[in-house]
């Protein structure tokens, strides 16, 4: 749903929007719990609940629940005739739940940086937000059992259906932080952005690190990188070491595995990357601290030119993102 909050606003200008929203998935459905059709009351759309196979039953059942003023679940079985149509190798089934209006909550969550959790109770639409900080709005008192899967659900960036509740994930926006502003840093921002990363470039030479060289980037950090790097390194943020400089990759490094971020890749030959592992043992790291390095960066996908390791580097974080 995040990704559809400027669809949101532009949509609001005919009237309430309405959505539908994917509770879960068996088979080979095509999109996961928490997928989105989001219909305008001029009829625009936007977003998808099944990649195409439902949609049109789907916007008619929005356009019911709009009329009526009530929400409704609906149950999909997606034969494989139908999944063939769309390009799928077998069916899958696909339970959705239909609202005339999007919910203030779901504004709210979709609307703030920060990650939190939508819970719906189905049976009657009652709704809390659990926020990451573990605040919580709801008119009425959620039990601790429901918070802590919620915390679950919003660690592992998945939307999910269990025992009547429906929790719905707003992940804080990932941060893509790369360290060393070169020619794979050119081609890896505005990749990172298609993907929904933010992104943020740091690096010491200014010569390097202009809006030239990087008109797509979200910030341009310019410093020292391990004394900058600090301030932006949180469970929502994805390190890539690409200066190959030991004296900026080596501090940043360090710095890097010991903090909450996602993943932590650095640029370098399988041998100097043996000899990194060797240094951080002898310096104290823990086997699960040096066991979250990725190096040399990059799923080995076997390309050399730098828009071919950009693209290894983003399968290799998306590849960890939802492992």
């Amino acid at each position: 749903m995040r990704e559809l909050l400027a669809d949101l606003q532009r949509f609001d200008g005919a009237g309430p929007a309405a959505r539908a929203v994917v509770l879960g998935t068996w088979g080979s459905a095509p999109r996961p719990a928490g997928a989105v059709l989001l219909a305008a009351a001029d009829g625009r759309m936007a977003g998808s609940v099944s990649g195409g196979c439902v949609e049109n039953a789907v916007l008619q059942e929005i356009a019911a629940a709009r009329e009526s003023g009530r929400p409704k679940q609906l149950r999909y079985e997606v034969n494989d005739e139908t999944a063939w149509a769309v390009g799928l190798a077998c069916g899958g089934t696909i339970e959705i739940l239909v609202e005339p209006a999007v919910s203030p909550e779901v504004r709210r969550a979709a609307a703030d940086p920060l990650g939190s959790v939508v819970v719906t109770r189905l049976s009657d639409g009652a709704r809390w937000r659990v926020r990451e900080d573990k605040g919580i709005e709801g008119s009425m008192t959620l039990v601790s059992s429901v918070v802590a899967e919620a915390l679950a659900a919003l660690r592992a960036e998945r939307s999910a259906e269990g025992a009547g509740l429906f929790y719905e994930v707003f992940a804080r926006r990932p941060e893509l932080v790369i360290v060393g502003a070169g020619h794979i840093a050119q081609e890896l921002v505005p990749l990172a952005r298609r993907m929904g990363f933010r992104t943020l470039v740091l690096d010491g030479r200014e010569a390097f690190l202009t809006v030239e060289r990087f008109p797509d980037a979200d910030e341009l950090v310019r410093g020292w990188p391990a004394e900058q790097l600090p301030r932006f390194l949180g469970p929502a943020s994805y390190v890539a070491v690409l200066s190959h400089d030991p004296k900026f990759d080596e501090p940043c490094v360090r710095l890097a595995l010991r903090s909450p971020a996602r993943y932590v890749g650095v640029i370098g030959s399988k041998k100097n990357q043996e000899k990194r592992r060797a240094a951080l043992r002898a310096e104290g790291f823990t086997p699960e601290e040096i066991g979250r390095l990725r190096g040399p960066i990059g799923l080995p996908l076997g390309g050399k030119q730098p828009n071919e390791v950009a693209l290894s580097i983003v399968a290799e974080i998306v590849k960890d993102r939802y492992s």
